[in-house]
């Protein structure tokens, strides 16, 4: 019997994560299996390789995201009060491609996101907010801005800026913050120092829950506790050990440190 390959096995072969397989295959650029359900001849695997480099460049590093981080990122990049609704109409109008779905929802490619065409994306947002094209709400701007609703109302306060009767901000105005390149490097600094003492907390509050629920273990296995360690707990503690410490890690100690 001829080799054949399932989507792992085909995906190693090609030297793709798994998310980037399952978004080749959403894509079209890997073809559909030949040889029986979710298998795939050695011959076709072969002829593959050679496109591995073309695939990977396609699909960039990064894994691709929902509607609510594609909106957040394509906001601030044009500095424009993007919704999730705007994504969905940009997929339905074929200007963006879904690049699979995880629990039902479409995801989206990075790379793909980063080449929507800014005129593009102003007329959607334009054409969903009529005549409240050029305001925008503290909302819309934070998402616009890439800050927190704290950072934008300390500086909507600082800067006065003005209000409609709709209490919104002019788009304007919300730009004019953007452009200014010190206002947003410090904004940028400040929201990495916030996510680094929350990170902090977060390190301490779960390891000091992990060493209880090893001492917890130990009782039980000594015998002076009936009851059984909570499996749920430790796993909780564990993942926002592991969140937490990744942040850290991501963080310099030039930066923010």
């Amino acid at each position: 019997m001829s080799q054949t390959y399932g989507q792992r096995a085909f995906a190693a072969a090609l030297d793709l994560g798994d998310w980037q397989f399952r978004s080749a295959r959403t894509l079209g650029l890997v073809p559909a299996p030949d040889a029986g359900p979710g298998r795939w001849s050695a011959d076709l695997v072969d002829r593959c390789g050679g496109e591995a480099d073309r695939i990977r460049a396609e699909l960039g590093s990064d894994p691709p995201v929902g509607a609510a981080r594609a909106a957040a990122r394509l906001a601030r990049r044009v500095v424009l009060d993007v919704e999730r609704v705007d994504v969905d109409v940009l997929a339905a109008s074929g200007v963006l491609a879904a690049a699979g779905r995880y629990r039902g929802h479409p995801v989206y490619l990075v790379r793909h996101l980063d080449a929507v065409p800014a005129d593009t994306l102003a007329e959607v947002v334009a054409a969903r907010k009529g005549p409240l094209r050029d305001t925008i709400d503290a909302g819309g701007a934070v998402r616009a801005l890439g800050w927190r609703s704290q950072q934008f109302g300390r500086v909507a306060a600082e800067r006065g800026l003005a209000k409609d009767r709709l209490g919104r901000y002019a788009l304007a105005d919300v730009r004019a913050l953007a452009a200014d390149e010190e206002l947003m490097a410090t904004a940028v600094a400040d929201a990495a120092r916030a996510d680094v003492q929350r990170a902090r907390r977060a390190e301490e509050r779960c390891t000091t829950a992990l060493r209880g629920w090893l001492a917890d273990c130990a009782r039980f296995l000594d015998g002076t506790e009936t009851r059984s360690p909570d499996l749920a707990a430790a796993r909780r503690a564990l993942s926002g050990l592991t969140s937490a410490r990744y942040i850290l890690s991501a963080t310099t100690d030039r930066e923010v440190r």
